[in-house]
């Protein structure tokens, strides 16, 4: 099989857990809201969403940097130091796509005054201790859990997407839940394009010219 169709073969298996994750996300993202408005911290409520923006960010590089660490690993591991170098330029650029710029660009498209905050520049100390660990377990994952890059894959959607509704609630959007379908929206596109690049697309299209898979092999 060529290495496009299986790029496209591993996108559309891992369909189901990114839209699951991005469901998953916007119910606890409800869950917390409710839980401020019924408890009347309203002017509070930006404060911890940013907190927890960062919290879930720097897990979500974390998880990142594993499964684009592990995708490759799986597929080409005659070179650790390519391994290192695609899974964390691989998590740090594409999670701050997901978590940053996507939602930065929808909270304006729905009429948000939004502020631009870009954690590997202002923050690196926040950063670059999780993807270091996270780029150190992808490459030893995949080779003691079986479905690895699948389950990693499935926490990194749902992390990501409760980080991009924070970053919108933290960064310049009130009333969200009245927004609630573009929202969506924009949590889809933000999960799934750079999650699903930095998961797969990217790993995969890095990987060895001669690395090829039988369909029994697929997702292993």
């Amino acid at each position: 099989m060529n290495k496009k169709k299986y790029i496209l073969t591993e996108l559309l298996n891992h369909l189901p857990y990114s839209i699951f994750g991005v469901c998953l996300g916007i119910v606890l993202t409800g869950i917390l809201t409710f839980i401020a408005v019924l408890a009347d911290i309203k002017g509070m409520f930006a404060v911890a969403c940013r907190d927890l923006f960062h919290v879930f960010h720097a897990t979500h590089l974390l998880l990142s940097s594993v499964a684009t660490t592990a995708m490759f690993w799986k597929h080409d591991d005659r070179n650790p130091i390519k391994a290192v170098t695609i899974g964390g330029l691989g998590s740090v650029s594409i999670c701050g796509l997901s978590d940053i710029v996507f939602p930065y660009l929808g909270g304006i498209f729905l009429h948000n005054p939004m502020e631009m905050h870009i954690c590997i520049i202002e923050e690196p100390g926040l950063v670059l201790p999780f993807v270091s660990v996270g780029v150190i377990a992808g490459l030893t994952v995949t080779r003691t859990f079986e479905k690895s890059t699948e389950y990693s894959h499935s926490a990194h959607v749902f992390i990501s997407s409760v980080a991009s509704i924070l970053y919108l609630l933290s960064y310049g959007m009130t009333g969200w839940v009245h927004q609630l379908g573009g929202v969506f929206i924009v949590t889809i596109l933000a999960v799934m394009i750079p999650c699903c690049l930095s998961d797969i697309a990217f790993p995969l299209a890095c990987t060895h010219r001669h690395c090829q898979h039988t369909n029994n092999r697929l997702m292993s």
